[in-house]
């Protein structure tokens, strides 16, 4: 009996871990599908428009914008979870164990500095920002470009999405605010089941609310990161005054994203090499890095 209830907890807390994920992918999906059909059928709304050059090309220009945009999400948050930030595989001790080195006790290994254990991943993660619920995995020295140009591209197609889903917020407050048009944007599943609005309506202020709730959510998540990144800090360093780590903003930007900072955020196949390894950091006012 306990063998079963362990097998169950196990399977329950995979599907957990993998849940979100799942959900960011319908998300996500959902929003594009929404935007393309809105680029497609319903925009530009004047009928003189509808089959002219320009409108033709207007609509390439926003599916191939939205789809670089959708590409970029996909294979950076892919690559995100490919790249494992742990100390799997890494040689740790011999000469290099020095200061600012702590010894895990649940790794039962020593760890350089900034490393530190994730109860979640069950490992010791370099250089550890936090672990990351929507991705269901730890951010780390090898994986924040991914994590960060993740974001960007999140922040800019759901900016886009907002703006391309302005025209739904018009249809539906275009007989003025209402209590149906305000349950509508607010509770469109409770409008839904109750019968006072069709799938069709539903569908259309679900995502437009979806657009605007995560716009801000990741705007959040995208400014507060960069804040740190240009500080040179981690999210488990952010409270501290002290910097010891910041090397300006171009090298804060060289250590965390790459020697081909100013490339790599186009596309995730890019090559940009680490300059460290992880494991030994230069600290402000030093020209050696620290061990």
């Amino acid at each position: 009996m306990t063998s079963f209830a362990s097998k169950m907890f196990c399977r329950v807390e995979r599907l957990c871990r993998h849940l979100p994920v799942a959900l960011n992918t319908f998300l996500v999906f959902s929003i594009t599908g929404e935007v393309s059909y809105l680029v497609l059928v319903e925009a530009p709304l004047q009928a003189d428009q509808k089959k002219t050059e320009w409108s033709s090309w207007w609509k390439v220009v926003h599916l191939l914008a939205q789809y670089f945009m959708l590409g970029n999400i996909c294979w950076n948050a892919l690559l995100f979870l490919r790249t494992s930030p742990s100390i799997k595989g890494v040689f740790l001790g011999g000469e290099g164990v020095g200061q600012g080195w702590r010894y895990c006790y649940t790794c039962e290994t020593h760890t350089p500095p900034r490393c530190s254990h994730c109860y979640d991943c069950k490992v010791c993660v370099l250089r550890r920002d936090h672990h990351c619920v929507f991705f269901g995995q730890c951010v780390g020295f090898r994986n924040y470009r991914f994590f960060l140009s993740c974001l960007l591209f999140m922040w800019s197609g759901l900016l886009y999405a907002t703006l391309m889903n302005a025209e739904v917020f018009i249809v539906i407050l275009k007989e003025g605010v209402t209590v149906h048009s305000v349950l509508l944007l607010l509770i469109p599943w409770i409008m839904l089941v109750s019968g006072q609005v069709s799938a069709r309506a539903f569908a259309f202020a679900f995502i437009a609310d979806t657009c605007v709730v995560g716009f801000l959510l990741v705007s959040a998540f995208f400014f507060f990161h960069l804040f740190l990144l240009f500080r040179g800090q981690t999210t488990r360093e952010w409270y501290s005054s002290r910097r010891p780590y910041s090397l300006g903003v171009l090298g804060n930007l060289r250590n965390t994203l790459g020697l081909y900072w100013y490339l790599c955020w186009l596309c995730p196949l890019i090559p940009s090499p680490l300059p460290g390894d992880g494991m030994n950091f230069q600290v402000t006012g030093s020209l050696e890095p620290t061990r």
